[in-house]
């Protein structure tokens, strides 16, 4: 892996535990998106939109 992977697969590990630990409702709902987009982005090795949705799930926890 080079080093914008492993900083993607740390980053999406990272957003996937916050929203484990998010409570119910439509932020948590909302992240859930955004993190199935960058899901769908990282398995067509888009780095640029996996980050993006990676963001913007952050960015819906908040």
């Amino acid at each position: 892996m080079i080093p914008e992977q492993n900083k993607t697969a740390e980053k999406m590990t990272s957003v996937k535990a916050a929203w484990d630990r998010a409570p119910a409702g439509p932020k948590k709902d909302a992240a859930l998106k955004h993190y199935q987009a960058a899901e769908k982005a990282n398995m067509a090795h888009n780095l640029a939109e996996t980050n993006k949705e990676l963001d913007a799930a952050t960015h819906a926890l908040a």
